[in-house]
């Protein structure tokens, strides 16, 4: 079978394909976002307004006031909803207008659309449905590794000026993390680049594990653990179309099986939420969970500092490289061996976008 294309773009440097598969579940933020003040995201091409009522629930709505369409964004919250900080129309969860200022009868027609969103392990989830009015005909991913207890986490948000598939085919090989991140999880490029690799896989999901047995430990694993020399490093990388899940760490050389389950040594769990903007631009919802042996919070400063710093890298690399397809239009490009899960990856949006019909 042959590879999936490589975004195609036209003379004016635009994706061909401006769609994104629908009936699914997208990450729109973290809960730890959702303030006193209202959140304005664009998602799937739709500009929305987040937040939080008094009884906890969370809303989206479309961020345009129906009465002269300023964002409701610039508004404030109350107790029942979001203000348009305008001339003061409150609007509740559910869209529908509460109040007029200066009038007792509200317009039937006074309401703004509202998107179907789930709370989940702290992950905010937006429904992106065929029939907008029709219920989700799912429940949103779970990740336990944020309620479970196990692991202290933390977490951010990244825009990117590239196109979401970019930033799948950089978390599924991670081939390049011996080029890119030499001065944090990188390593050896040659023992990443000839790391055993196993891919599976069925119509929705790509798993790519990858072993480094007998290797030297990066900085960010000497920083955060007491490694006492040369390591056995593991790789797991689950993708799905919206999120993918990373678990990587490592143990003491012959120590514990690195195909274990429930083996020990240093962990760090990876949630990568990937949500497009725009056909050309993407929102990067992420958290990385850590499991310290000792000086936890100091411990998870560093595993944060070290992360944010390989995403930083990684940040300026796909934004260069899509910069540079823009400025040289449709060419081929040849595949590697680290390309299969990427490749498989590709396939399935591919497959999902047909479904769009």
């Amino acid at each position: 079978m042959s590879a999936p294309a490589i975004q195609q773009f036209d003379p004016q440097g635009q994706p061909a394909a401006t769609s994104f598969p629908l009936n699914q579940w997208y990450v729109a933020g973290f809960a730890w976002e959702l303030t006193d003040t209202p959140l304005a995201r664009t998602l799937l091409g739709h500009p929305l307004v987040l937040f939080r009522t008094a009884d906890g629930q969370v809303a989206a709505l479309e961020d345009r006031c129906c009465h002269r369409a300023l964002p409701l964004s610039k508004g404030t919250l109350e107790e029942q909803g979001v203000r348009c900080g305008y001339h003061g129309l409150l609007f509740g969860a559910d869209g529908k207008c509460l109040e007029v200022p200066g009038q007792t009868k509200v317009p039937g027609k006074a309401l703004v659309k509202a998107y179907k969103v789930r709370e989940q392990d702290q992950i905010i989830w937006l429904w992106y449905g065929r029939d907008e009015q029709a219920e989700p005909s799912s429940e949103p991913p779970s990740y336990p590794h944020h309620s479970s207890g196990q692991y202290l986490f933390g977490g951010d948000v990244y825009h990117y000026d590239a196109p979401w598939q970019l930033i799948h085919d950089n978390l599924l090989d991670l081939s390049h993390l011996g080029y890119v991140h030499l001065h944090t999880i990188g390593g050896n490029a040659r023992i990443h680049m000839n790391a055993q690799m196993q891919v599976t896989g069925d119509d929705e999901s790509v798993k790519v594990v990858r072993y480094m047995p007998d290797s030297e430990p990066p900085p960010t694993y000497t920083a955060a653990y007491p490694f006492k020399g040369r390591i056995d490093r593991w790789q797991e990388i689950e993708f799905n179309l919206s999120h993918l899940r990373i678990w990587t760490g490592a143990v003491d050389v012959g120590t514990d099986a690195i195909d274990d389950p429930q083996r020990g040594g240093f962990h760090m769990r990876g949630f990568h939420g990937i949500t497009p903007e725009t056909a050309t631009s993407c929102h990067y919802f992420w958290s990385m969970a850590t499991n310290p042996l000792s000086e936890p919070e100091e411990t998870l400063r560093k595993v944060l500092q070290q992360t944010e710093q390989t995403f930083d890298e990684d940040k300026q690399i796909i934004e260069a490289q899509y910069a540079n397809m823009k400025r040289f239009g449709v060419q081929p490009m040849v595949d590697i061996h680290v390309d299969v899960g990427p490749n498989r990856a590709r396939r399935i949006i591919e497959r999902l976008l047909k479904d769009n019909g």
